[in-house]
């Protein structure tokens, strides 16, 4: 499915939060309680290629998942108003800076909508590793974001070597988390 973006004009009478849960609902910091994993998550398979996706930086940029091979690549999807997410950002920004050296780069996509950029923007200068908005509840291969916070983990070859939708409640890392699954991406050989 190509990338869709998110049009606020499309439907001014809802929030970004109150358009996601209308568009199939968003579980925050819990378990499916009974959903279905929606979108095209359930075709993400542990060592196949992971999908393409481009993250609009804050500032302007453009960053391709595909043309970060070489490194361990970190996806996180967020949002303004997801607690749990206050939580793992900054533990997800230290570990970043502390790996950056080691290859790994970080990419945060926000699911907030544009008219909460200031707050987006004050999170974002906390962070070691470039954010923007995703633009629309669909990110991609990666299907439709349905639960917050929800990462994703790709290899130096550009492997998904992490699928978040297979994560237990609460989804978000921890040190030991990454510990398991991202710290050894990064000692594989470059």
């Amino acid at each position: 499915m190509p990338f869709k973006r998110f049009s606020p004009n499309s439907s001014p009478s809802l929030s970004r939060r109150r358009w996601l849960q209308a568009a199939g609902g968003i579980v925050v910091g819990t378990g499916l309680s009974g959903w279905g994993t929606p979108g095209h998550a359930n075709s993400l398979t542990v060592g196949a290629p992971a999908p393409p996706l481009v993250l609009q930086t804050l500032d302007g940029r453009e960053i391709a998942t595909q043309a970060l091979r070489g490194q361990v690549v970190v996806l996180t999807f967020w949002a303004t108003w997801c607690d749990p997410c206050h939580e793992e950002l900054p533990l997800l920004s230290a570990y970043a800076e502390r790996h950056a050296r080691d290859g790994l780069q970080m990419l945060g996509f926000s699911l907030d909508t544009p008219e909460n950029l200031p707050m987006v923007r004050k999170i974002a200068a906390s962070l070691s590793f470039p954010v923007g908005f995703l633009g629309s509840a669909y990110a991609g291969g990666y299907g439709r974001i349905w639960r917050l916070p929800v990462n994703f983990a790709i290899d130096r070859a550009g492997r998904l070597a992490h699928n978040g939708w297979d994560d237990p409640a609460p989804p978000a890392w921890t040190t030991e988390r990454l510990e398991r699954f991202v710290t050894p991406l990064l000692r594989a050989s470059r």
